[in-house]
């Protein structure tokens, strides 16, 4: 380590005897290099600042007085000694022009004192340090004649030596200092093409010495000494004081902030990990419990078993009296039949009336839908009005209007372009992709030329409509023009300009010549996106065509690390305004976005050889769901049509196959359908004319749900009808009247369970699932309604023409598999097959790199023209550890769990650095007629040159605040004041007449996002975070105690519902099954145990319905939900009219009773509900969309089938065990009972045959 000081000289020493020393042949303190300024510098042809060069002047420092005295005090104070000591290298006129620079990086670095005294330190020790010539050595100047034809030595090129600790130090206060504009770092607008990742001292000190940066008005060459080294001639590296960025300048001052400074963070802790899997040991929890639960069950059952085959070979016991329930379940049972029986008679002597009549009222409240208003905005259909993301939609869009519309390209390379390697003579060697090309980039400037160029003409308006009308134009928006539209691409590095595409210069570097052109500006624009300039002969502007800057993450896709030039993607990303349905505007910008789709699809076909091209509108997603939605209408169309000819041919009774079409019962069969179809319109007609919308999901699915109750319903009645003999003596209208009496019982419990279950269904807070709960209440009542009437006056004008065990382990297995089931509705689900968003939304989960903007809202009630207040805000110096900013700013080192990738924006931040004293951001005309009025930085008037807003750098009065602020969000940003409010935060602030602040926002970003689970696990941790700032908010005082802090994104409002939808599912289920047990135990004359038997049975269903999701992969969400509420009503289609018929059988043993009812109930059930509903779901595989397949395909099937496996298989043998006990059949007088009674025997309708049954 010894020699490594030694090797240090030896270099150096090495350098300055190449660097002509003679320029500087004195290196003594007290003696200056250069001296006053010699004009421009004839090397820079562009300069955002004065270019103006020192002159050559190897002689002692000159004694600083008056004027210069006071600016240096101003500028430099740590080069001031004393009012006659102070010696200087400088003039007042460098003095001045070093203001002005100090001044512009004041803008950027202001929010860090130590950062930004240390950078000036650093210009003030280089132009006026009476010591210039120890740390100073000039290497090449110009002659130069004035025009007074003095000979001048202009200074065009020299070399600073540092001390590498010196360097080191200021480096280190300054690389975290935060733009709060952009979430990102200053030092990416300080370190050309390394951005802060890849920055270092020396890069850092490089850049600024490079006279092509557009601010550098010479070479400076920067050479880092290391500690203990002396380069020898009378060198010595300067190594001034540095403060630390945690330290303060002063006792008044304060240090950097946590977010500026990593040394002033204090320790936060991680936030914990997500909870891990529920495990007992190394195994499955959940699966050790649901194994355990099955074991218990299965144990208790058995041992029942064996009790009661011990009990029965005991004697009998005398048989119990009947009871009170059994005598009011007989009563109330006779009294419906005799209702029914009359009602029967009644309607099937006078069927053409009571047709005219059902037809009258079905018609009738069916006009009802010529005022159905069908909701298509998932807004409207899945989160509530009410809810909290809803609620807080409304404010942001009151405060700040609707969120911006996105139309978006991403462009890909086919897999035969290959990559190349381009050698910068600049930059040195770089990978670039196959789609970073010259053909594709030019192919891309052809695409966004059209777009530019599309228009729409408006009849309506009688105009042509432009992009500049709809697009979003942050920095002009009151009067745009096309340059304005804020477009994200990364031809805007070359402002969407082919002539700056095309262009090539030659540049030398060191001994090295070459040519450089956009491959150079863009290697150099993707790392310092900020820049006026590039380092290069092109001397290219990185800023957008519109102002703005591009930020890679932005416009490539699909780069490794921060190698954007490897980039797999282009993304080009117009923003569009967003205006409320009511606004005719709202139509401009809908046509426009339909131009846009046709003119990229007409791109995407010309260039389909070479390159993959997926793009979406903001209207992209409604108009695929709709699309498909229209597509799919023949499927459902075929769908009823074969129910319909299966019902046609299945009421038939058959003698011979040349009689089928005689004996199929088509007029019971368009019955059937015109029923279903009356109940459903009449249903949609009523709520309508009530003012309830209604949705394409309801017309979907509404009707197969009716169809299936009602067609179960038809097959009773009729199978009943043709199997029943009319009795000597009896009417056809009597004999229609008896059949109804047997069979209705039955109906009327399976329509009144699912009525109330789909009425406390609607208590739901999802509209669409509130609204189809509604929807299927009133219907299913309808259709009873209608049956009971018209289909019974059908029927008698037709008839003038012509295992347990298995079962448990199923629903424990069931259970196990719910506990993994998905949560969630992918975007990719809703749309068809064969959708373009569908390659889009494959392409923006591999290659976006970062997710949506996430605004952090602050509502009125808080004060943030306080000093408190604005300390709980800011993250600059003298802010709060645990300000708002600060919060989110620890929030994003753990994305993993907050899901925030990007710091938040500050308009607080940027104000209170656009206030600074040291810049000339915020003036005031202190004289003339615009006295007292806003002057811009831009301005060089002379009223302005004192008219600094503060006096010194402090926080504004509560005066001062609410006077400057307004000024601030109309201030277009500048080179002379980057911290301008146009554009970044114009529509961040709401402000009422008044001033007063009723709401702000701040700008994060997520980190990208690919599910639904993430989506709702961002929305869950960014609330969780928000909650954590109105609570420290609320304790600044004078903070209004309802005040808050919410998050928002647009995609909140769709997510919401996963964060409370399994909760809602158990609770609206469990309400379902409620009524249905309820109306069982009454309706069949208080039996619990059947009752029981009926709720168990359908709680299996549904557990084994919901395990089945997950094996075939059905995620659970409101759609999955709404089949879930309509799985119980057909559930209880399958259960309860074989329990019911099982409750009055006459046979004498629980086993033959349980045989009878399925043979002669489960045939009705299985043709009239199960054969009913698979013909049309089989159909429904066949659909496009893929939400019908999954959801109304796949999870019916489930429905259907498990349905059908539990009612006929699983019921019986649980009714075998633990039905009620079957009466003993004597053969004595009606109502009497042997040992085993059972309820509602005494009736006249359940005795003698077997086909006498409720």
């Amino acid at each position: 380590m010894a020699a490594s000081p030694a090797l240090a000289s030896a270099v150096l020493g090495a350098l300055l005897a190449l660097a002509a020393p003679e320029l500087t042949p004195i290196h003594r303190a007290g003696y200056c290099a250069f001296y006053d300024e010699c004009g421009r510098n004839p090397e820079v042809n562009v300069s955002l600042v004065s270019s103006n060069v020192p002159c050559l002047y190897n002689r002692p420092a000159h004694l600083a007085t008056g004027p210069l005295l006071q600016l240096l005090r101003s500028v430099c104070p740590e080069l001031v000694r004393g009012d006659n000591d102070t010696r200087v290298c400088c003039t007042v006129r460098q003095l001045t022009a070093l203001q002005v620079s100090v001044a512009l990086s004041g803008t950027v670095l202001a929010r860090c004192p130590s950062c930004s005294r240390n950078f000036a330190n650093l210009y003030c020790n280089n132009i006026c340090s009476p010591d210039q010539s120890l740390f100073t050595n000039v290497t090449r100047m110009v002659n130069r004649t004035t025009v007074l034809g003095v000979q001048q030595e202009a200074v065009v090129e020299y070399q600073c030596f540092y001390s590498q600790r010196y360097a080191d130090a200021a480096f280190n206060s300054c690389k975290d200092v935060r733009l709060p504009a952009t979430g990102g770092y200053a030092i990416d607008t300080m370190c050309g093409i390394y951005g802060a990742r890849l920055c270092t001292t020396q890069r850092w000190l490089d850049f600024q010495g490079d006279k092509n940066n557009g601010l550098a008005p010479l070479q400076i060459d920067f050479q880092l000494v290391p500690n203990g080294t002396q380069p020898g001639d009378g060198i010595e590296p300067l190594d001034e004081r540095v403060w630390g960025c945690s330290e303060a300048l002063s006792a008044d001052q304060q240090p950097c902030s946590c977010q500026d400074c990593a040394e002033s963070c204090p320790a936060v802790p991680a936030p914990p990990d997500p909870a891990p899997p529920f495990r007992l040991g190394a195994v499955d929890g959940a699966l050790v419990i649901c194994v355990l639960l099955f074991g218990f069950f299965a144990l208790v059952f058995l041992t029942a078993l064996m009790c009661r085959r011990k009990k029965k070979k005991k004697k009998a016991a005398p048989a119990p009296r009947e009871g009170c329930a059994v005598r009011l379940g007989t009563y109330s049972h006779r009294f419906l039949a005799d209702v029914f029986r009359r009602w029967g008679t009644l309607v099937a002597r006078h069927p053409v009336p009571v047709l005219v009549v059902a037809a009258v009222v079905a018609v009738g409240l069916s006009v009802g839908m010529m005022t159905l208003q069908l909701t298509t905005d998932p807004v409207e259909l899945w989160s509530a009005p009410g809810s909290q993301a809803r609620q807080e939609k409304a404010f942001y869009d009151e405060h700040f209007g609707p969120f911006l519309r996105t139309c978006q390209v991403i462009v890909t390379a086919r897999d035969q372009r290959p990559g190349a390697t381009y050698n910068s003579v600049v930059l040195g060697a770089k990978n670039f992709s196959g789609v970073l090309s010259a053909e594709v980039l030019e192919a891309l400037l052809e695409l966004q030329d059209q777009l530019t160029g599309a228009s729409v003409w408006m009849e309506e308006e009688g105009r042509e409509v432009t992009l500049k009308d709809v697009c979003y134009a942050p920095l002009n928006p009151s009067e745009p023009s096309l340059a304005d539209c804020c477009i994200n691409s990364v031809t805007q590095y070359f402002q969407n300009n082919r002539t700056h595409l095309a262009m090539e210069a030659t540049q030398t570097v060191g001994k090295e010549t070459g040519t450089v052109d956009w491959h150079d500006h863009l290697i150099y624009c993707v790392n310092s996106p900020l820049s006026f300039k590039d380092i290069t002969t092109l001397e290219l502007s990185c800023m957008a065509e519109y102002g703005g800057p591009v930020f890679p993450y932005i416009a490539l896709g699909g780069y490794p690390g921060e190698w954007y030039t490897q980039a797999e993607a282009l993304i080009v990303t117009y923003s569009l305004n967003n205006f409320p349905r009511s606004d005719p505007r709202n139509k401009w910008v809908l046509s426009w976005e339909q131009r846009f789709l046709e003119v990229v699809r007409d791109f995407q076909r010309n260039h389909s050889q070479n390159l993959s091209v997926s793009f979406m509108a903001e209207r992209s997603l409604e108009d695929e769901i709709n699309r498909t939605t229209g597509e799919d209408i023949p499927v459902f169309a075929v769908s009823y049509l074969v129910v319909f000819a299966y019902i046609a041919l299945a009421l038939g009774e058959y003698t011979a196959w040349r009689r089928v079409l005689v004996e199929s019962k088509v007029t019971l069969a368009l019955g059937g359908i015109a029923v279903v179809l009356g109940a459903v319109f009449a249903s949609m007609g009523f709520l309508a004319l009530l003012g309830l919308p209604s949705s394409l999901i309801i017309l979907e699915v509404v009707p197969f749900l009716v169809l299936a109750v009602g067609a179960d319903n038809i097959f009773i009645f009729v199978q009943e009808y043709q199997q029943s003999q009319r009795e000597p003596g009896e009417t056809r209208e009597q004999h229609i009247g008896r059949v109804l009496a047997q069979v209705a019982p039955s109906m009327l419990l399976c329509s009144i369970s699912e009525v109330i279950c789909f009425l406390l269904g609607a208590l739901s807070s999802m509209p669409a699932v509130r609204t189809f709960a509604l929807t299927a209440s009133v219907a299913i009542a309808f259709d009873f309604l209608l049956q009971m009437s018209g289909f019974v006056a059908l029927l008698a004008l037709d008839a003038r023409r012509q295992e347990v065990l298995l079962f448990l382990f199923f629903s424990f297995a069931g259970l196990y598999l719910t506990l993994h089931v998905t949560v969630g509705l992918d975007q990719e689900i809703a749309m068809p097959e064969d959708s373009y968003m569908l390659q889009y939304f494959s392409d923006m989960n591999q290659y976006l790199p970062v997710g949506v903007p996430t605004y952090f809202v602050t509502t009125s009630g808080y004060n943030f023209s306080s000093t408190e207040g604005t300390n709980a805000i800011c993250s600059s110096a003298g802010c709060d550890d645990n300000s708002l900013t600060q919060m989110i700013q620890y929030a994003t080192r753990f994305p993993n769990v907050s899901y925030l990738a990007i710091p938040a924006t500050s308009w607080v931040d940027d104000f209170l650095d656009w206030l600074n004293p040291t810049g000339r951001c915020c003036r005031i005309h202190l004289f003339g007629n615009l006295s007292g009025q806003f002057c811009p930085s831009t301005s060089n008037d002379i009223s302005c040159l004192l008219g600094q807003c503060l006096d010194t750098t402090r926080r504004p009065t509560v005066e001062e605040f609410e006077r400057f602020l307004p000024w601030f969000l109309h201030d277009l940003p500048t080179l002379q004041c980057a911290k301008g409010g146009l554009g970044a935060y114009d529509t961040a602030v709401s402000m009422d007449a008044n001033g007063t602040i009723m709401a702000s926002r701040f700008m994060a970003y997520q980190r990208p996002l690919r599910t639904s689970q993430e989506y709702t696990a961002a929305l869950r941790a960014a609330r969780a975070l928000a909650e954590n700032i109105t609570g420290t908010l609320r304790q600044v005082p004078g903070t209004d105690p309802d005040f808050r802090v919410f998050p928002y994104t647009v995609t909140y409002v769709y997510y919401e519902q996963y964060l409370t939808v399994v909760g809602e599912g158990l609770f609206t289920l469990a309400l379902c099954l409620v009524p249905t047990f309820l109306v069982s135990f009454v309706l069949l004359g208080m039996d619990l145990r059947s009752s029981i038997a009926t709720l168990i049975t359908i709680t299996m269903i549904l557990l084994d319905t919901v395990g089945i999701m997950a094996l075939w992969d059905i995620p659970y969400n409101a759609v999955a939900l709404i089949n879930l509420v309509a799985a119980v009503g057909i559930s209880v289609e399958f259960v309860s009219h074989l329990t019911c018929a099982f409750a009055h059988s006459t046979k004498p043993t629980r086993v033959e009773r349980a045989a009878e009812a399925t043979v002669t109930m489960g045939s009705k059930v299985v043709a009239g509900v199960a054969m009913t509903n698979l013909p049309g779901i089989v159909v429904l595989a066949f659909a496009k969309a893929q939400l019908i397949q999954i959801f109304f395909f796949r999870l019916n099937l489930i429905i259907t089938l498990a349905g059908l496996a539990h009612g006929l298989v699983f019921l019986p043998v649980l009714l075998s065990y633990m039905g009620p006990s079957p009466q003993a059949t004597t053969g004595d007088s009606k109502g009497s009972a042997g040992p085993d009674t059972g309820l509602a025997l005494g009736n006249p309708c359940f005795e003698g045959s077997v086909r006498q049954r409720c």
